[in-house]
């Protein structure tokens, strides 16, 4: 019995501290974003920070519907957080004012 307890713990401990199955792929920024030009026709449609040293980028292409997510660092290396098809431009959110019963007459 302690002999399955103490494989299953080591199991599930090591299966815990493995890398994750698909890391995301990092390279030169600038190669980055020559290639989602190029390939996608994406642009920059905006960033912001994610940290004092991190920014993170939404590229996308109304031509192809295409966006990707890049998290950029100040060593000009860049990953690919995320890819996704059928993008689509919305207008701003504006957000619905509901009276305070209290106050509505």
């Amino acid at each position: 019995m302690f002999k399955r307890l103490t494989s299953s713990a080591l199991v599930f401990g090591m299966a815990a501290l493995a890398p994750p199955a698909a890391a995301a792929p990092c390279g030169p920024r600038a190669e980055l974003v020559t290639y989602l030009a190029e390939k996608y026709q994406e642009v920059r449609r905006g960033a912001g920070l994610s940290s004092a040293t991190r920014v993170v980028e939404l590229w996308s292409s109304t031509q192809t519907g295409s966006f990707s997510v890049l998290l950029s660092y100040p060593n000009g290396m860049a990953c690919v957080l995320a890819t996704g098809t059928n993008w689509s431009e919305a207008p701003p959110f504006e957000p619905v004012i509901v009276p305070d019963s209290d106050t509505a007459t």
